[in-house]
């Protein structure tokens, strides 16, 4: 044993915390809890006559050992799952494809709030509402909100500058706060104050407001605006409605089930909301050795609720583990109210149970042994990883190839319905650089130029506008739709390497994609593709260039004699194996000649 770890093991503290274990580079490999740091920690270096290799592993990278204490077991359980999230511990159990599901964001911080979808909750004055179950419903509610209560949901700054509108409040989707003289300010506030009477699900309260609004427009002989409010009051019933009936039903249950073979591990956890199944979410796990199941399940569900917003009252298992009565007590605490962790052994609930089990064994099979999913499925996937309005049939992707500056050019390439759609590529020289060659311009101009170029012929934008590139190129082509007043429009990058997705007004929550993702497969393929046809581009004119400047030495052969011979022949190559008679074909015999001889 390490004479550090040896000497502190004599000097453990007996109450409740968290061990961190620690290899010969100072990097956590393991992160544990316990109710007595003394008692657990000791039992870890205490020979064993069981086989496991996982641990014999971890037990011999051991170079130092840490403590730190708590008042409580259940602050220990806490901040165990805090530092495992931090550090990503090599030898712990991690929650992995971590989707979290959406909140819509109130920013009543700023002038003129907007609301926006976003996957996570800061402290930031904003307001959050959610989770929506499933992820569809927040953009169901977004739309509402555009529908009923008109306030934006874009992402320009409001200065009151803009010469004119954006085409949502036109369609009467937006008071349009950022024309001056278009809102004033208190209508807006008591339209912001509509949405969140919506959001915190005080329909009685905003029905009333919006019954208010309607008279009174209707004695104003405001017809069409009483009108408006009537739809929205209609609306605002019948969702009322629908809570009432899901308050009668059953409680909020969610059910783990799972299939593991080897180290391949597929869970699926299904979210029952008011007596029915809403969503279903499939999680992921490729290298665990000595799977043990109670371990596993103790490792998942404390990850997977300890910082969760919203907790249910059941969660039901596949097993038992070691700390489910503390992980109870923790949650309930949180909730407010006694949340319940079970291992159905009968009945329906049981057999709800099976049933999600056999849904894991499914999402196993297709993720592990079966080909790329349908079309649909892809499409769903990326509706859903990058929160689009609906599965995506068109995607048009940029990116920008150069050499030091030198023929600089770009390429949009197409995805549609599945497939890359060659006959839609596009291919641009870019003419705004001066000198040093730079990106960002270089990609305002090219999807300035395209999307000009739709709204001129009266085209459909497409469903996802991909950037190759990071949050640079994000932002020079969102500021390049924004002056072509196209403000509703899709738009994520996805940057080399690293391949992390920024979606365009959220920048600050990158998405990770699970490498094995269909999802991110398709997506690397058309950012490749648009790679691909961006350096060919380039390197056919640079070659070009190259062989242009070649044939230009020769006398009597002049620019024009050379763009000829290289559009009939395509190459230097083929030039230089070219006979006398074949280069007369295109140029006269005395220029035939003199090109012959400076090859041979």
């Amino acid at each position: 044993m390490n004479p550090t770890v040896e000497s502190k093991l004599k000097r453990i503290p007996p109450g409740p915390g968290v061990y961190l274990y620690k290899d010969a580079a100072a990097q956590t490999i393991y992160v544990g809890k316990a109710k007595s740091l003394r008692n657990r920690v000791r039992t870890y270096f205490q020979l064993s006559a069981d086989l496991d290799v996982r641990k014999d592993q971890m037990m011999d990278a051991i170079e130092d050992v840490e403590f730190i204490m708590t008042d409580t077991e259940g602050e220990a359980l806490a901040l165990e799952n805090n530092l495992i999230k931090q550090y990503k511990p090599k030898y712990n159990i991690l929650l992995r494809d971590d989707k979290t599901y959406p909140y819509i964001r109130l920013t009543v911080n700023e002038p003129y709030p907007r609301t926006m979808i976003t996957r996570r909750v800061r402290k930031d004055g904003a307001a959050y509402f959610g989770p929506f179950f499933p992820a569809g419903l927040a953009r169901k509610s977004l739309k509402l909100i555009e529908r009923y209560f008109l306030i934006r949901n874009c992402n320009i700054r409001i200065d009151g500058k803009r010469p004119r509108p954006c085409l949502q409040y036109y369609i009467h989707r937006c008071l349009g706060p950022c024309v001056d003289g278009l809102t004033a300010f208190d209508q807006y506030q008591e339209a912001v104050k509509d949405v969140r009477l919506f959001l915190e699900g005080r329909n009685n309260d905003l029905i009333e407001r919006l019954q208010a609004k309607m008279e009174q427009a209707s004695v104003g002989e405001q017809y069409e605006v009483a009108a408006h409010y009537r739809d929205a009051i209609d609306t605002m019933e019948t969702l009322a409605e629908r809570q009432k009936m899901a308050v009668m039903g059953y409680d909020d249950i969610d059910i783990f089930g799972y299939a593991q073979e080897d180290n391949l591990v597929a869970v699926s956890v299904f979210h029952m909301r008011g007596g029915r199944v809403v969503d279903k979410r499939e999680l992921f796990w490729e290298d665990l050795e000595n799977f043990e199941s109670g371990e596993f399940f103790q490792s998942v569900v404390k990850q997977y609720y300890v910082d969760a917003p919203f907790i249910p009252v059941e969660i039901h298992v596949p097993v038992d583990f070691e700390d489910r009565d503390l992980l109870e007590q923790w949650l309930s605490e949180r909730r407010g109210r006694k949340v319940e962790i079970r291992t159905p052994q009968r009945g329906a609930k049981r057999e709800l149970m099976e049933l999600v089990n056999r849904n894991a064994s499914l999402s196993f099979l297709q993720r592990f042994r079966a080909a790329m999913p349908s079309v649909a499925t892809i499409s769903r996937q990326i509706e859903e990883a990058l929160d689009l309005d609906k599965p995506p049939r068109r995607i048009e992707c940029f990116d920008i190839s150069n050499l030091q500056g030198s023929d600089v050019v770009a390429s949009m390439v197409v995805w549609e319905d599945a497939k890359m759609k060659k006959g839609d590529y596009r291919r641009f020289i870019i003419r705004s650089l001066s000198g040093l060659p730079d990106d960002f311009q270089s990609m305002r101009e090219v999807v300035t130029r395209r999307y000009k170029r739709v709204q001129e012929q009266g085209l459909a934008m497409p469903d996802l506008v991909l950037i190759d590139g990071g949050i640079g190129q994000l932002h020079a082509a969102q500021s390049a739709l924004d002056e072509l007043n196209v403000v509703d429009q899709p738009l994520a990058s996805i940057a080399k390497k690293e391949e992390i997705i920024y979606i365009a007004g959220r920048e600050d929550e990158p998405i990770i994609l699970e490498r094995r993702s269909p999802a991110l497969r398709v997506i690397q393929q058309i950012r490749d593709e648009s790679h691909r046809f961006a350096i060919t581009f380039h390197r056919e004119r640079r070659g070009r260039r190259t062989f242009a400047s070649e044939l230009n030495e020769i006398e009597g052969v002049g620019l024009k004699t050379t763009q000829r011979l290289l559009t009939h022949f395509g190459s230097l190559t083929k030039i230089r194996e070219a006979s006398v008679d074949d280069l007369q074909s295109v140029v006269n015999r005395p220029q035939a000649e003199a090109v012959w001889k400076h090859f041979h």
